[in-house]
């Protein structure tokens, strides 16, 4: 990649003001007239000529994310069999927590892991895209190269996206919303795949860094609600921090999803995209994704929303995901033997009203 882009100059980078919703609807709206109006790859052909012309994608990155996909599955498995599980067990989880606990543990792990490094990327590198959501475009070429540290963040997190459309389907536990995180799962890594190919890797880490961190404090607060009741007994600091990481979760949801998001990433990728890089690519398919994307953070806001009423109107006495489906005790009960080890009820979960065997 040229080395000025999105790197700060040593005399010091301009940063433009953050734009209201008001000038991102309008600006938005005129700038999808006028590209429609210009648009050169609109059409199935022209589309396909523009896709031969500008996606670099070689047979070994190909290979490398289904490596890395397979390697996320077994790396999970071994983790939940070996480490997670029997760390809830020791801890005297209740029998349905035990369940749970592995896939939010799993979680919380990898989100903060690559979190911290989308994170060092943005503020400790040289990259200025977050104080400059416009520069994200600045000096884009057909076919650059990727720098080496955001290609390593791209493996991680599109290998770890194609784990987890397999991991909702097969071994998380199943929700009210896990049909709708399949969909927002398959749009992530439409947007990781085509934005790698296509070169827009910059505004890729700064969607990556808005999304990750929400992930991180909603699988803390849930561990924190496991470990509150553990070995029959009540610990008021895990409570206390459940409340916290709950708090916390539904004002930074608000914060980098609805409002960052929309006003830094949509703004610079609907708007101020043109103005670096006339007749971009793929225009209209990018910014669709991205404003699906906002569909679906709009969607699990409603989710949080709902969480806040029933607990400001009583309905709800302590932190819950209100997500989940009200099972029956009888679903959760797990046999142990001497030795403390799992019965016949190991690794199931309700799928639309039938038991579904998890694949761990």
């Amino acid at each position: 990649m040229d080395g000025t882009t999105g790197l700060a100059e040593e005399d010091g980078t301009s940063v433009e003001a953050l734009p209201g919703y008001a000038e991102l609807l309008s600006g938005s709206y005129s700038a999808v007239l006028g590209a429609l109006r210009e648009c050169t790859d609109c059409g199935l052909e022209p589309s396909a000529r523009a896709l031969r012309e500008h996606a670099r994608l070689s047979p070994v990155e190909v290979a490398l994310f289904f490596t890395c996909v397979v390697l996320w599955t077994k790396l999970r498995r071994a983790l939940s069999a070996h480490v997670f599980e029997p760390f809830a067990w020791w801890c005297r989880f209740q029998p349905k927590d035990v369940e749970k606990m592995p896939e939010s543990a799993w979680k919380f792990v990898f989100y903060t892991v690559s979190w911290s490094y989308s994170t060092y990327l943005l503020f400790f590198s040289n990259y200025t895209f977050f104080q400059d959501p416009p520069s994200v475009f600045y000096n884009w070429k057909s076919g650059m190269s990727v720098p080496t540290d955001i290609a390593i963040a791209y493996l991680i997190q599109g290998s770890f996206y194609g784990h987890s459309i397999y991991a909702t389907l097969y071994m998380d536990a199943w929700r009210k919303d896990s049909k709708v995180m399949v969909f927002h799962h398959v749009i992530t890594l439409a947007l990781i795949t085509f934005s790698y190919a296509f070169r827009y890797h910059n505004i890729g880490i700064l969607v990556l860094f808005l999304h990750d961190i929400n992930d991180i404090q909603l699988e803390f607060t849930k561990l924190n609600v496991y470990f509150k009741n553990r070995g029959g007994s009540y610990y008021l600091l895990n409570d206390i921090l459940s409340n916290m990481g709950s708090v916390s979760f539904s004002i930074t949801w608000f914060w980098f999803r609805l409002y960052w998001f929309p006003l830094k990433v949509l703004y610079a990728s609907c708007i101020t995209s043109l103005q670096s890089v006339p007749n971009i690519p793929f225009y209209f398919f990018f910014n669709t994704l991205l404003f699906t994307l906002l569909v679906m953070n709009i969607y699990w806001f409603l989710f949080i929303v709902l969480f806040v009423v029933k607990v400001i109107t009583g309905q709800m006495e302590e932190v819950t995901d209100v997500r989940e489906y009200e099972e029956d005790d009888k679903l959760h009960k797990v046999k142990r033997d001497d030795n403390g080890h799992q019965g016949s009820g190991e690794g199931k979960r309700v799928q639309n009203g039938i038991n579904k065997k998890k694949h761990l």
